[in-house]
C-alpha cells in the first residue's frame, strides 16, 4: 500500500494518519485546511455529495465507521432511480415504475438527507455552499455527483423528443419514448447513436438496439428493419475480446456499424439525424430514420467545472489507487464524476466502494 504521513491535529479534528502515496507526502506540510467546528446541522465529520449508487453506498459504510449521527448526503431529488434497469424499459421488459424508490427509502438509516443542491466546494475552507447561501462544514468530504446529461448541445433536442419516433434510455423523461418507437415501428432506417463524449454505462447503447433487433424478428418486422449503429468512436467496444465476439453478432444480425460518425442535429418533424464524420471535420450525412435511439453527450456536473477539486475537463482529480484527492487529502471521490481510468457504471462503483473504505479506514 501506500506510504503514510501524520496530519498536524487542530481543535475541530482528532489527530489521526493520512493515507499518501509516493511523491504524495508534500501534502502533508499543509495536512487539513482547519475550519472552526460549526453546529452540529452545520457541520458533519463525513459529508457525502450526491445520492445515487456511490453517494449511498460511501454513507452506508461511513455510517459504520463513525455513526449514523456524524453523517450527511447531500441529495436534491425525492426519488432514486434504479438506472440499470431502463434499458428493460426502452426494450419493453420492464415497467418504468419499478426502477423507482422514494429517496429517503434507501438512505442508510439515522443519516441525514441532505434535500439540497450544491452549488459550490471550498476545499480549502472544508466547506461546501448549498442553495439559499447555506453552508455545510466537514471533517472528510466524498464526492459522489454522478454525470450529467446534454442532449442541448445536439440541435434539435430536446424539444424533438415531442416528436413519435425518437426516444432515450438515458432520461427518465425519454425512456418509454424508445419502447413506444419500437412498437410503432413499421419498416426503415433504425438507428442507435454512440457520442463523442464519456458516457455511463458505454454498453447501454448496444443493449438496446439487440433487443430492439429481437422484438422485431419476434414480431415480424425484420426485414423490414435496416438497423444501423452510429458511433463516434473508432471500435465497436474499447476491450478487444468483448468487440471481437460483439462484431460476430453484428454480422450474425446484419447490422450496420458507421464509425466515426457523431449526431450533432436531429430534425424530429422531417425524421431526420444529421452526423458529422469526424475524419472528415465539418462534414455531415444526413440519415432518414423510421426509429431513432439518442445516447446524448455527458460530462462533468456544472458544480464540478472549474472547481478547486477536479482536473482541467471538470472531472474531480483523484489518485487513481486510493481514490484520495490528488491536493486535499481529506477528499475524496466515487463514481462517474471523477477522473478515474474506470468504466463509468454501477458495477466499477460497486468495486471502487471497497478500495475507498480501505482508504478511509487508513486515515
Amino acid at each position: 500500500m501506500s506510504a503514510v504521513g501524520v496530519a498536524s491535529s487542530c481543535s475541530c479534528l482528532r489527530p489521526g494518519v493520512w493515507l499518501l502515496k509516493p511523491g504524495m507526502q508534500k501534502m502533508s506540510s499543509f495536512g487539513l485546511h482547519t475550519a472552526a467546528r460549526c453546529a452540529a446541522k452545520d457541520y458533519y465529520e463525513v459529508l457525502v455529495l450526491g445520492g445515487g449508487a456511490g453517494g449511498i453506498t460511501m454513507s452506508a459504510r461511513m455510517k459504520r465507521r463513525v455513526g449514523a449521527g456524524n453523517v450527511a448526503v447531500v441529495e436534491p431529488s425525492k426519488t432514486h432511480y434504479y438506472q440499470p434497469l431502463w434499458t428493460l424499459v426502452g426494450g419493453g421488459a420492464k415497467q418504468l415504475a419499478t426502477s423507482a424508490r422514494p429517496t429517503g427509502s434507501v438512505m442508510p438509516k439515522g443519516v441525514e438527507w441532505i434535500k439540497s443542491q450544491v452549488t459550490a466546494l471550498d476545499p480549502d475552507k472544508n466547506c461546501v455552499w448549498l442553495e439559499n447561501d447555506t453552508k455545510i462544514s466537514y471533517k472528510y468530504l466524498i464526492i459522489a455527483l454522478g454525470i450529467s446529461l446534454h442532449y442541448e448541445k445536439i440541435k434539435g433536442l430536446p424539444e424533438g423528443f415531442h416528436h413519435p419516433k425518437i426516444g432515450s434510455n438515458y432520461s427518465v423523461h425519454t425512456v418509454e419514448k424508445t419502447w413506444k418507437a419500437l412498437q410503432d415501428f413499421k419498416e426503415g432506417n433504425a438507428i442507435f447513436t454512440f457520442p463523442n463524449t464519456p458516457v455511463k454505462c458505454a454498453g447501454a447503447p448496444q443493449k438496446i438496439m439487440y433487443l430492439s433487433e429481437a422484438y422485431w424478428r419476434k414480431t415480424g418486422k425484420r426485414s423490414k428493419a435496416n438497423i444501423m449503429f452510429n458511433t463516434s468512436l473508432g471500435v465497436i467496444f474499447g476491450v478487444k475480446k468483448y468487440a471481437d465476439a460483439l462484431l460476430e453478432i453484428i454480422k450474425e444480425r446484419n447490422i450496420a456499424v458507421n464509425y466515426k460518425h457523431n449526431l450533432v442535429e436531429v430534425r424530429a418533424d422531417k425524421q431526420e439525424a444529421v452526423f458529422e464524420n469526424l475524419d472528415k471535420p465539418g462534414v455531415t450525412e444526413v440519415h432518414q430514420y423510421e426509429m431513432l435511439h439518442v445516447t446524448p453527450p455527458m460530462g462533468p456536473p456544472d458544480v464540478l467545472i472549474n472547481s478547486p477539486v477536479s482536473d482541467e475537463m471538470g472531472w474531480v482529480d483523484l489518485d487513481k489507487e486510493t481514490l484520495q484527492h490528488k491536493k486535499y487529502p481529506n477528499v475524496f471521490g466515487i463514481g462517474d464524476c471523477t477522473n478515474l481510468p474506470t468504466s463509468k457504471t454501477a458495477a466499477a462503483v460497486a468495486a471502487q466502494s471497497g478500495v475507498l473504505d480501505k482508504t478511509i479506514s487508513l486515515v
